[in-house]
C-alpha cells in the first residue's frame, strides 16, 4: 500500500505538536472519526450531518489580509480586503502554534487547488475536526496516492474552530478570525465551524496568484455541450448558477470556481457545495440524489434524531444549509474537471425589479460592464414598510473573494472574450410582469429554452432589437418562447410604471459604476445605461 504520510511533515514547517496526526485519511475513516468524536451523525441513507453552530455562513467582516511588501500595491484594499499588520499576524501565528501543541489529535490533508496540473497550487490543511478534514478533502482536488509521499505544500491552512482570537492582541475584530498572509503562505482560521471558510480561502488565494500568469479566475459554474462547446455561468447566490449548469444534456466541469487558461476552463475544486434548503427531487434531481449518498457532508440540515430522515424544507438551523459532495456524484461530470476554452459566457441575474429582459446579447465592452457591476436583486425583506426590491452589486460576481482590483479581472475577461470570439449573454432569472410582489418569477422553461438556443448557436440567427435603457440586443422572437415575455415593458399592466422602475435601476447601475469609471477604457464607460435614450 502506498504511503499516505509525506516525508515533508509538520515539523519541517516549524509546527511542533504532541498530537496524534491522522494523515490523508480517506472518506470512510474520516466519517468514522467524526461520528465517534461526536462531531456529526449519519443520516438514514448515508450522508454525514453536522451543525456549524452560530456561524452558518462566511464571516466576511472577520477576514483580513496581511499588508506588507507583497500586498501593499497588489491588493484592492477596502470593504472586502481589510488589512492586518504583519506583527499582529505574527502574534496570532504564535498563539495558533501554542493551540496546536496542546491538541490530542489533528487531521491533515494534502490537496491541490486547481485541476489543470500546470496551474494548480499545493495546499496542506490542518484541522482539529475530522469532519472539516473530510469537507476540504471533498471540495479540493485529491492528489493520486503515489503523489502524497513527496508532497511539500506551497500554502498551508490551519483551521481551529476552538481558537478564540483577541482583537487587541491580534489586530482583528472579534474572537473569529480569517487571516491570510501571502508572503508567509499561511492562512489561519479560528473561531468558526463553518466549513466554507476553508474553501473560499483557497479560492481567494488562486484569485490572487493566477492573474500574474494571465489566467482568468472566475466565480462561476461551467459545463460542456455535446459538440465540445464550453459554457461559463457567472451569477450570485440565488440566480440559478448551480441549477442551470446541472444540465442532463451537458457535461458538468464544476459548479462554483474555475480558471480560464490559454487551453482550458478548469475547475479549482474536486467537489460541489450546493444549497440544500427546499431542494427537491423534481427540480434538481442530480443534486437531490447526493443527499442519499455516503460521503456527502450536510451542514445545518435538519434531521429527525430517531428515524434519521432529513427535512430539507426546515430552515430552523439555517437558511444557508449546504451539502458538500465529490463532483463525480453528479452523473455527467467531467472526469478531469476541465474542458475547452468557452464559446459562450452567461451572466445570470435575478432582477426583482422586473426591468431586465429574460435574455440579452452583449458586446465585449458590455460584458465587461456587467461583469464589473455583478448585479442581482434581493426580494423585499420582512420588515414592516419594506416593499421594494434591494439591488445587490458584487463586482466580478464575487467581490469578497477578489483580492486584486476588479479592473484586473475585468480586463482579463474582456481580452479573452475578444481573443476567442466568445458570445456573451445576460440572462434574467428574476421577475417579469412587474417587480417582486406584483409580477411573477421568470418561467424556468422559458429560461432553459432561451439558454439552449443561445448555447446551440441558433439564437444568433434571431431578429434583435436594441434595449432603450441598457443598449444591449434583445431577441424579438424565439421558437417555443412566448414573444410577450421578451419585451419586459409590455408585460407590465402600466408601461409608465415600468419606465419609472427602469429609470431607478439605471440610476443604481450608474451610481455603482462610478468606482470603476477611471479604471476602464471609453468603450466600457459608454456601456452605462442612460434614461435619456428610453422611448
Amino acid at each position: 500500500m502506498a504511503n499516505r504520510v509525506p516525508h515533508h511533515g509538520l515539523e519541517q514547517q516549524g509546527i511542533k505538536t504532541q498530537a496524534e496526526i491522522f494523515w490523508n485519511l480517506t472518506t470512510a475513516p474520516l466519517v468514522e472519526q467524526a461520528v465517534s468524536r461526536g462531531e456529526g451523525l449519519l443520516a438514514k441513507e448515508g450522508p454525514l450531518v453536522v451543525k456549524t453552530g452560530r456561524h452558518t455562513g462566511r464571516s466576511a467582516q472577520d477576514r483580513f489580509v496581511v499588508r506588507d511588501e507583497t500586498t501593499e500595491n497588489t491588493v484592492w484594499w477596502g470593504k472586502s480586503n481589510k488589512p492586518m499588520d504583519p506583527t499582529a499576524f505574527d502574534r496570532l501565528y504564535v498563539d495558533f502554534l501554542k493551540a496546536l501543541a496542546d491538541k490530542p489529535t489533528l487531521f491533515v490533508a494534502d490537496l491541490h487547488g486547481g485541476s489543470q496540473p500546470e496551474h494548480r497550487v499545493k495546499v496542506r490543511v490542518v484541522n482539529e475536526y475530522a469532519w472539516h478534514n473530510l469537507f476540504i478533502r471533498t471540495m479540493l482536488v485529491r492528489p493520486e496516492v503515489q503523489e502524497l509521499a513527496d508532497f511539500a505544500p506551497d500554502y498551508t491552512i490551519i483551521d481551529l474552530p476552538s481558537f478564540r482570537a483577541d482583537p487587541e492582541r491580534h489586530g482583528c475584530r472579534t474572537e473569529t478570525v480569517i487571516a491570510i498572509n501571502l508572503t508567509r503562505k499561511l492562512i489561519l482560521i479560528g473561531g468558526t465551524e463553518y466549513g466554507g471558510e476553508m474553501k473560499k480561502s483557497v479560492f481567494g488565494l488562486l484569485n490572487f496568484l493566477l492573474p500574474e500568469q494571465g489566467i482568468m479566475p472566475m466565480h462561476c459554474s461551467a459545463n460542456i455541450g455535446p459538440h465540445g462547446d464550453t459554457a461559463v455561468f457567472f451569477g450570485l447566490s440565488g440566480t440559478g448558477k448551480t441549477t442551470l449548469s446541472a444540465d442532463p444534456n451537458r457535461t458538468l466541469i464544476g459548479d462554483d470556481e474555475h480558471g480560464w487558461s490559454d487551453t482550458a476552463v478548469f475547475n479549482f475544486e474536486g467537489g460541489c457545495y450546493a444549497k440544500m434548503i427546499r431542494l427537491s427531487a423534481e427540480a434538481e434531481p442530480e443534486i437531490y440524489a447526493t443527499t442519499k449518498r455516503f460521503g456527502t457532508v450536510l451542514e445545518n440540515v435538519v434531521m429527525d434524531p430517531e428515524t434519521r430522515e432529513l427535512d430539507l424544507d426546515d430552515n430552523s438551523l439555517a437558511e444557508n444549509s449546504r451539502g458538500a459532495y465529490p463532483i463525480d456524484y453528479i452523473p455527467n461530470s467531467s472526469e478531469r474537471n476541465l474542458g475547452p476554452v468557452p464559446k459562450n459566457i452567461v451572466m445570470l441575474t435575478a432582477d426583482a425589479f422586473g426591468v431586465l429582459p429574460p435574455i440579452a446579447r452583449l458586446t465585449p465592452d458590455q460584458a465587461m460592464f456587467h461583469f464589473l457591476s455583478g448585479y442581482t436583486a434581493k426580494v423585499a425583506g420582512t420588515e414592516i414598510g419594506v416593499t421594494e426590491p434591494e439591488a445587490t452589486f458584487s463586482t466580478c460576481f464575487g467581490a469578497p473573494f477578489m483580492p486584486r482590483h476588479p479592473s484586473v479581472y475585468g480586463n482579463l475577461l474582456k481580452e479573452r472574450i475578444a481573443r476567442g470570439g466568445v458570445s456573451c449573454w445576460l440572462v434574467n432569472t428574476g421577475w417579469t410582469g412587474g417587480k417582486y410582489g406584483e409580477g411573477k418569477r421568470m418561467p424556468i422553461k422559458a429560461t432553459r429554452a432561451l439558454l439552449n438556443a443561445a448555447l446551440d448557436g441558433s439564437l444568433n440567427n434571431a431578429e434583435f432589437r436594441k434595449d432603450p435603457y441598457f443598449g444591449f440586443e434583445v431577441p424579438v422572437a424565439v421558437p417555443g418562447v412566448d414573444t410577450a415575455i421578451l419585451d419586459p415593458r409590455s408585460t407590465w399592466s402600466n408601461p409608465a410604471d415600468y419606465d419609472e422602475m427602469a429609470a431607478k435601476l439605471v440610476d443604481l447601475f450608474c451610481e455603482n459604476f462610478q468606482q470603476f469609471a477611471d479604471h476602464v477604457d471609453e468603450g466600457v464607460r459608454q456601456c452605462q445605461p442612460k434614461v435619456a435614450q428610453a422611448a
